[in-house]
C-alpha cells in the first residue's frame, strides 16, 4: 500500500499538527512507501522530520479560489490530479478540511483511491461540505477525529459518521528526550536554583489564551514576586504580546523565546505547564508536559476533561481572576503528588497502544 500524507502547510505553526501525522504515519509498515505534499509553506521548522516533501508552495488565495485566483482553480485541480496519479497513491491522508476541500472532489474520478481525513480542531463547516463527504461511500472515505469531544461535535454538525482516534506518543520514546530540569532551564536561559517557573506552549494567537494568562500572571504576581513565565511558541500576536508584557512591568519575569524545534524537550524546566486555551480539538501540549513528569494547569474545557478528568487543575477560559487563584493555588500544592495522579489518569502506555491499534486498523 502506497500512502500520501497531505498537509495544509508547513512551518512552526502547524508542528504540532504535523506531529500528529507523523504518529500516525510510525504505525506504517516498512514495506509501505510514504510520500508528503505540504500544499504551503516549507518542510523547515515543522518540528519533525519531513525531508523529501514536495512543497506545492501555493497560498490560501490560490487552494481556496479566491478573488483572481478563482480563474485558475481549474488548472491547479488538474496539475493535482495529474500529480495523484503519477503518486501511485492508494491511501490520502489528508490533514482537515483545507486539504479534503481541495482534493477530495478529484477523489469523485479515482475511486481506486481511499481518503481518511484528519480533524484536528474545530472548524467552519459549510453545507457543501456535508454534501461533499455524503458523495463518498465508507468504503473510500473515513472522517476522523484527535478526541472524543470534537468527534462528537462534529457528528452533530455532519450528521455523519466520525471515527475517534485520541491521539498518543510513544511515553518511553517521549520521556528518552526529555531534558533534565538543569539542562532545560539552562537551554531557556533560566535560574538553575528553586526559582518557580510557569511554563506555556503554543501558537501565539486569540484562541491560545496568552493574554488572559499574562493577565492574571501580573496578578499573581503580586502575591508571588518571585514567579517566572515562559511563553514558548510564535505567532501573529507576538506584537500585541509582547506590548501587553511591556505595559504591565512583567519584562523581568516573563520571557518569549519565540519557537523553538525542542520545545517537547523542555517541559522540566517548568514546575507547571499552563494551558489557557480558549478551544481546542485535544491539546497535545497537555500529554507531552504529563509525560515529562511536569503538572499542568488548564481551562475548562471538555477536551481537557476527557484527558485528565478529576485530576485536572482547571480554570474558567479567559477568566483572570480564575485563573491567577489557579496559578497561586498551584504553587502551594504538592506539584510532584499532582503530576503523578495526571499521570495515572492519561495513562500514556495504555492511550499508546489503543491509538496504535486503531491506526493500524484504520491504515488497513
Amino acid at each position: 500500500m502506497s500512502i500520501l500524507n497531505v498537509m495544509w502547510s508547513g512551518g512552526a505553526p502547524f508542528a504540532s499538527i504535523h506531529k500528529v501525522h507523523q504518529q500516525i504515519l510510525s504505525q506504517v509498515d516498512a514495506t509501505s512507501p510514504v510520500k508528503t505534499w505540504l500544499l504551503q509553506g516549507g518542510a523547515s521548522d515543522c518540528g519533525v522530520n519531513v525531508v523529501g516533501a514536495r512543497e506545492w508552495n501555493l497560498s490560501s488565495a490560490q487552494l481556496k479560489g479566491r478573488h483572481f485566483w478563482r480563474l485558475t482553480k481549474p488548472r491547479m485541480q488538474a496539475g493535482f490530479q495529474k500529480a495523484l496519479l503519477e503518486s501511485q497513491a492508494d491511501l490520502l491522508l489528508l490533514d482537515g478540511l483545507g486539504v479534503a476541500r481541495t482534493l477530495l472532489p478529484l477523489l469523485k474520478k479515482l475511486p481506486h483511491i481511499r481518503a481518511v481525513v484528519i480533524f484536528h480542531g474545530s472548524t467552519r463547516l459549510r453545507p457543501e461540505d456535508r454534501v461533499l463527504f455524503q458523495h463518498f461511500k465508507s468504503a473510500q472515505l473515513t472522517l476522523v477525529a484527535v478526541s472524543g469531544t470534537l468527534a462528537a461535535k462534529l457528528r452533530q454538525d455532519l450528521q455523519l459518521p466520525i471515527l475517534t482516534l485520541r491521539s498518543a506518543f510513544d511515553p518511553e520514546a517521549f520521556r528518552a528526550d526529555v531534558l533534565s530540569r538543569e539542562d532545560a532551564r539552562a537551554r531557556l536561559g533560566l535560574p538553575l536554583d528553586e526559582t518557580p517557573v510557569l511554563g506555556a506552549v503554543g501558537r501565539l494567537e486569540d484562541k491560545k489564551g496568552f493574554a488572559c494568562l499574562l493577565d492574571a500572571f501580573a496578578v499573581a504576581l503580586k502575591q508571588r514576586a518571585d514567579l517566572r513565565l515562559v511563553i514558548i511558541g510564535e505567532g501573529s500576536n507576538r506584537a500585541a504580546l509582547q506590548a501587553r508584557i511591556d505595559s504591565l512591568g512583567l519584562g523581568a519575569n516573563v520571557a518569549l523565546p519565540g519557537h523553538l524545534n525542542d520545545a517537547a524537550q523542555l517541559y522540566r524546566a517548568f514546575d507547571w505547564v499552563a494551558i489557557p486555551s480558549l478551544s481546542e480539538g485535544l491539546g497535545l501540549i497537555m500529554q507531552e508536559a504529563v509525560m515529562a513528569g511536569v503538572p499542568v494547569m488548564s481551562s475548562e474545557l471538555p477536551v481537557f476533561r476527557e484527558q485528565l478528568d478529576d485530576r485536572g487543575v482547571y480554570a474558567a477560559a479567559a477568566d483572570v481572576n480564575a485563573w491567577s487563584a489557579a496559578i497561586l493555588s498551584a504553587f502551594n500544592d504538592s506539584a510532584p503528588t499532582i503530576a503523578a495522579g495526571q499521570y495515572r489518569k492519561l495513562a500514556p502506555d495504555q492511550a499508546w497502544l489503543d491509538f496504535s491499534q486503531a491506526v493500524r486498523k484504520l491504515l488497513s
